[in-house]
């Protein structure tokens, strides 16, 4: 998907040039290296909030695409975030009275957002979803949904549980109420041929995840894998494991440099990597698209950027792009 929708981007920028061609190509490529516009259309606001608490580097790999495409698309980039929904619907109200013109939302919490997404819409202000909530994004007005489908994720965790000759999974819950959360862990469930429990944890205080997740792996000795839902968490339940005395696998949903490193030394077994990079890059891109050319991707189905699950064999060569910030 991401290696098609790579070259109809790439047509379409071809399609603004005087010269075409390689030429052309390059010149942009050079420019939007050095943070020069590589296009001349309007100098647009575009505005993304989402359901990011603070410290979270899953969100700041999303950020970083954005910026890099609002670099290149002559776009002015602001972002907000907040892990409570009603303030992070406030916040896009915020952006709506300053009449941006374009929003890239997420909908953890869809029916904290929905009326919000509805007055952006009916301000004439095109909205992209990114991350959470591929369900509601259509049925909101939303232009199209970037990210992956949490449940074919969950699924695919499943199944590499099973190769991996798993009974027994944990699967660690950081955020109650987020539904993207509950549709990996119940993906993971339908194809995964073991026992799946959930632990519910305060993804804001580590220590006390830690503790959660070594009490436990100590009452339950039969638990042989621990499935974290975002990439901050993997490190904390290797930890747990440690103090457990615990051999469970240690897998995680996302991939950051830590967790690359964890893959390349054996610590953990596996990540499922969405590619948040590429979910800020084609949300600025995709509304640049839709503002200069009214076009729209996704045919009103979610444009997806995962699920890809990554080993030991592939943690090298993603090093170098998880600690630029880009993977």
């Amino acid at each position: 998907m991401s290696a098609v929708l790579a070259a109809v981007l790439g047509a379409s920028l071809a399609g603004c040039s005087s010269t075409g061609g390689k030429r052309a190509e390059d010149e942009r490529a050079a420019m939007a290296a050095g943070g020069k516009a590589a296009v001349n259309t309007p100098r647009w606001t575009f505005a993304m909030v989402t359901h990011s608490g603070d410290g979270d580097t899953f969100w700041d790999i999303v950020q970083n695409g954005a910026e890099q495409a609002a670099a290149k698309d002559n776009i002015k980039f602001v972002y907000g975030h907040d892990k409570e929904a009603q303030r992070q619907s406030q916040l896009v109200q915020s952006y709506i009275d300053q009449k941006v013109d374009g929003l890239i939302v997420s909908l953890a919490k869809p029916n904290a957002m929905k009326d919000v997404v509805a007055k952006a819409r009916k301000a004439g202000i095109p909205v992209i979803t990114v991350n959470s909530g591929a369900e509601e994004s259509k049925a909101f007005g939303a232009l199209s949904h970037i990210g992956q489908d949490e449940k074919v994720a969950g699924e695919a965790v499943g199944e590499e549980l099973n190769k991996r000759g798993r009974k027994k999974a944990l699967c660690v819950l950081h955020e109650q109420g987020n539904v993207g959360h509950e549709q990996r862990c119940d993906g993971t469930a339908k194809t995964f041929r073991g026992d799946l429990q959930k632990l519910y944890v305060e993804g804001t205080n580590m220590p006390d995840v830690q503790s959660a997740i070594e009490s436990k792996l100590q009452a339950d000795s039969g638990i042989d894998a621990v499935v974290t839902l975002g990439a901050p968490f993997a490190p904390t339940a290797v930890k747990a494991a440690e103090q457990a005395g615990s051999k469970a696998e240690i897998d995680t949903f996302d991939l950051n440099a830590q967790v690359a490193g964890g893959l390349k030394d054996g610590s953990l077994g596996f990540a499922v990597d969405q590619q948040p990079y590429l979910q800020g890059y084609e949300a600025v891109d995709l509304l640049w698209l839709y503002k200069y050319n009214s076009d729209a991707l996704g045919g009103g189905k979610p444009v997806l950027t995962g699920p890809q699950v990554i080993t030991r064999k592939d943690a090298s060569a993603l090093q170098e792009y998880t600690k630029r910030g880009t993977r």
